[in-house]
């Protein structure tokens, strides 16, 4: 999963990056002091693995991981150029969501480029800038259709689906928000790869003061929230500075750090839960006293596809899955345990894998 860290300058952005990433990347309160994407790799915090490598004592256990890109920050013409920010778009399309980060506190100290605090703006001034670099890649589109679109029955489709997505951009509107009417359609769609088609997940940056009542008393972070719902988009509170605290700290010292501001988990943590529930990902694990592992799937995935992200041997030559939820085989103190109380089933390739299942694959290829 490749998530991207978008803003307007000095909302937080790289900041937040370097706490998620420990990266150390360079974070400076003025425009455009990230020029290159910096890229960073996350581990997903999962408890679940832990146990499972204690419980088989595991040489090596391996999470699941995210790959973040701090882009730089985006102004007004960023589509036009402003900024280097047809570069910075350029970016974007690789991602596989969009994380938005909206400033929502107040610092004389750091500067923002319009001269205010005003989240709502700030989104519209983002989402503007996107629109106009779709609006450019359908015209390009549009004019490579339109050669063959009076002879050819699915180019003179897609001339009308062009269109039909031409004018609902034009109208201010974000792509993710239209439906595509047949899997024609779908496939033009997802061809274009539009910015503004990205799943997005706002990430309202507050002060420490904001952070125990996760934003409930903070005005803008109550705009943001009910604009996400509007758009079916994800939303969580943080505080990058306070991130940025912790990223410093051991596991130990995190955890009472969190304790003593009355939080019960990191701001890495509900960007995890946040990206999963949004682009409707879970996780299987694999164990063993080589290794223990996380596997990332969409929530939906039968057995045989499941088996392909570890090897496409696996997929290819599948005969069955023997499996068992990670907290049943715990309770049972032994996976010989679980089998004697039935609670290994061997399942086939219809079998729809669940979140938290451990699965020892059999094949033969």
């Amino acid at each position: 999963m490749k998530l991207g860290i978008v803003g307007l300058p000095n909302v937080g952005k790289s900041t937040l990056f370097n706490s998620l990433t420990k990266a150390g990347a360079e974070s400076a309160n003025y425009p455009f002091c990230t020029i290159d994407p910096n890229i960073g790799i996350v581990t997903v915090p999962d408890e679940r693995l832990a146990l499972l490598g204690d419980f088989y004592h595991s040489k090596k256990v391996t999470p699941a991981v995210i790959e973040f890109v701090d882009i730089a920050g985006l102004v007004k013409g960023a589509s036009k150029g402003e900024g280097l920010g047809n570069q910075f778009l350029a970016n974007i399309r690789e991602v596989d969501a969009i994380v938005h980060v909206v400033r929502c506190f107040e610092d004389s100290n750091v500067i923002h480029v319009d001269g205010s605090i005003d989240p709502m703006r700030d989104i519209e001034t983002i989402n503007l800038e996107l629109i106009f670099s779709d609006l450019e890649i359908l015209e390009r589109r549009i004019a490579k259709v339109a050669r063959t679109a009076k002879m050819d029955k699915t180019a003179g489709k897609e001339m009308a689906f062009l269109q039909k997505v031409k004018e609902h951009l034009e109208n201010g509107n974000l792509a993710i928000t239209l439906v595509p009417e047949n899997e024609e359609e779908e496939g033009f769609f997802a061809s274009y790869n539009l910015l503004t088609a990205k799943p997005v997940i706002y990430a309202a940056n507050v002060s420490e003061d904001d952070l125990a009542d996760d934003g409930a008393s903070n005005p803008h972070v109550e705009k943001v929230r009910a604009f996400a719902a509007e758009q079916n988009s994800e939303i969580f509170v943080i505080c990058a500075q306070i991130e940025q605290e912790i990223a410093e700290l051991d596991d130990d010292e995190k955890k009472m750090f969190l304790e003593d501001l009355g939080l019960s988990e990191s701001g890495l943590e509900k960007l995890v839960k946040a990206s999963y529930r949004l682009l409707g990902l879970m996780s299987f694990l694999t164990a063993g006293e080589d290794e223990t592992r996380a596997w990332t799937i969409k929530i939906g995935t039968k057995a045989p596809q499941a088996a392909g992200k570890i090897h496409t041997d696996f997929e290819r030559g599948f005969i069955k899955a023997e499996v068992v939820n990670y907290k049943d085989l715990l309770d049972c103190g032994s996976y010989a345990g679980a089998r004697e109380k039935g609670l290994v089933r061997m399942e086939g390739k219809d079998y729809v894998v669940q979140d938290g299942d451990v699965i020892l694959f059999r094949f033969n290829v």
